[in-house]
């Protein structure tokens, strides 16, 4: 069975500077165009949870750390990042 992963954002902190959009080797971070957070800015969001591989370079590279990452295993969690 593959590993499931998830990614949460802080969308509240998160400065629409997409550095983590630009290191996601499957292309499934975006700036959410349809939300928009209180500083004014549209917060990034993951568009396929499914495809994420957990390779958290999304949560290393934002300067905010607006990002963690889970590793799902039998219904319970575990931070990586």
């Amino acid at each position: 069975m593959a590993r499931k992963f998830m990614v949460k954002f802080d969308t509240v902190r998160c400065k629409s500077c997409e550095l983590c959009v630009s290191v996601c080797p499957k292309k499934i971070l975006a700036l959410m165009e349809d939300e928009m957070n209180a500083k004014g800015f549209h917060p990034a969001g993951i568009l396929d949870q499914d495809a994420c591989i957990g390779c958290a370079n999304c949560a290393t590279i934002c300067p905010d750390s607006v990002i963690s990452v889970y590793a799902l295993e039998s219904g319970s969690e575990g931070r990586i990042s």
